[in-house]
């Protein structure tokens, strides 16, 4: 019992010691909803509307892809001229995008238009990453930044396990569109309340942007943005594969009620991450926790009912937010302030990629092989992202002290912890 209390007092403080800052999250929890409900909610609009999980799974792929592309585009921006004035119009144009494609699926409208309108959806602003990037500007150089990484981590599988679950429910009980509309309506309330809290917005850096060079040429951030392109490809085949195995058992509502059990894993895990005080280079930390996410995602090859799956997910999922958050101090360390949300952008980036490889592939080979033979597909990405982490680990481990000096020698304003009285 005294354990959970010093956790909970842990969290207590994040919010206590930094006004405004229950605003941001909580309207950040809001327009984060649609991160999860897009890409399965495509997969069954489309799988029920027209029979086919290939060309869902390729739709929701363009839009990962298309957000791979316009994303760290949009965060480079929101660094340049502030969050609320990007992220507002970013997300007008996501809206319209989004009304369109569901207006072309309801109507029968050919395949090619529902492909042009999930280009244009890549425009939606990484909520996360402007979340984070608020808990860095209060919490730089803070142990507490590492509690606030760990509950974002936990609010994204919170939104892992209701999103999927109001997505499928909604698209199978109500209308096939239902669940895309809503994560669209989702988007835009929970943007407008974000932009709405001013007070804890991070500065702009106009000027750092002048030379014109990304983040990405940051060291060791290639590494990780190429580690989570197998890491996307993994949480992108399991999404897909499980509707699809759900499907074949007939009981395609369920799917999500098993996904949302393996986003409770990746929850409490992170729970229990955040309260942690943890010492050694996060390069390490980094590389145990995507090989224990490799090895966790073996016994998917073996399940044969939904019971089963259920317990394998929950176990796998017990790696994920510990190595997101991880993942996240490691950007953090290593990319300059000025462009931090555009560093943490590069990373989901890689995740698109991988989630639109991920479902991709993983619909074809459930149409050409069965519903199960989809997860070799989660399986061989997995070990790609072990693979990538093992050989990049030398950049990681080097990144972070030869970025010190840089990050002293910053623009960025003194440190908020400082003027809140810290």
């Amino acid at each position: 019992m005294s354990a959970a209390s010093s956790a909970l007092s842990t969290y207590r403080r994040i919010f206590a010691e930094a006004p405004g800052s229950l605003a941001f999250s909580a309207a950040g929890f809001i327009a984060r909803m649609p991160m999860s409900m897009v890409g399965i909610g495509m997969v069954t609009m489309l799988s029920s509307l027209r029979g086919d999980y290939a060309l869902g799974g390729a739709v929701s792929a363009t839009m990962a892809l298309a957000a791979a592309l316009l994303g760290p585009q949009v965060a480079r921006l929101v660094d340049r001229y502030g969050q609320s004035r990007i992220a507002l119009r970013a997300t007008g144009v996501t809206v319209a995008a989004m009304g369109a494609l569901l207006l072309c699926a309801a109507f029968g409208a050919p395949d090619w238009t529902l492909f042009v309108c999930a280009l244009v959806v890549g425009c939606m602003p990484a909520m996360g990453s402007l979340v984070r990037a608020r808990w860095a500007h209060l919490y730089q150089g803070s142990p507490l930044l590492h509690t606030a990484y760990s509950f974002e981590s936990v609010v994204d599988e919170i939104v892992f396990i209701v999103g999927p679950i109001l997505a499928v429910g909604l698209s199978t009980s109500w209308f096939p569109e239902a669940g895309p509309l809503l994560a669209t309506v989702l988007l835009a309330v929970g943007t407008l309340l974000f932009c709405a809290q001013g007070r804890t917005e991070p500065p702009v850096h106009p000027h750092a942007h002048a030379s014109g060079s990304s983040a990405l040429r940051t060291r060791g951030l290639l590494v990780l943005v190429i580690t989570f392109v197998g890491t996307g490809a993994v949480f992108g085949s399991v999404e897909v594969t499980t509707v699809a195995f759900a499907d074949h058992l007939h009981h395609k509502a369920l799917s999500s009620v098993v996904l949302a059990v393996y986003a409770l894993g990746s929850c409490i895990a992170g729970i229990v991450f955040g309260a942690l005080e943890l010492k050694g280079p996060l390069s390490r930390r980094f590389l145990v926790g995507i090989i224990t996410l490799a090895v966790s995602m073996l016994p998917l090859l073996f399940v044969k009912n939904l019971v089963a799956l259920a317990a394998a997910l929950f176990v796998a999922g017990l790696s994920i937010s510990p190595t997101m958050v991880t993942t996240m101090g490691l950007v953090e360390r290593i990319v300059p302030p000025a462009k931090l949300t555009e560093g943490m952008t590069w990373t989901t980036t890689g995740l698109a990629v991988g989630v639109a490889f991920g479902s991709s592939a993983a619909g074809w080979v459930v149409d050409a092989a069965g519903a199960s033979a989809g997860y070799w597909v989660t399986v061989a990405a997995a070990a790609l992202s072990v693979v990538t982490a093992f050989l990049g680990s030398r950049r990681l481990r080097s990144a972070p002290e030869q970025q010190e000096g840089a990050r002293v020698e910053s623009d960025d304003p003194a440190r908020p912890v400082e003027q809140l009285g810290r």
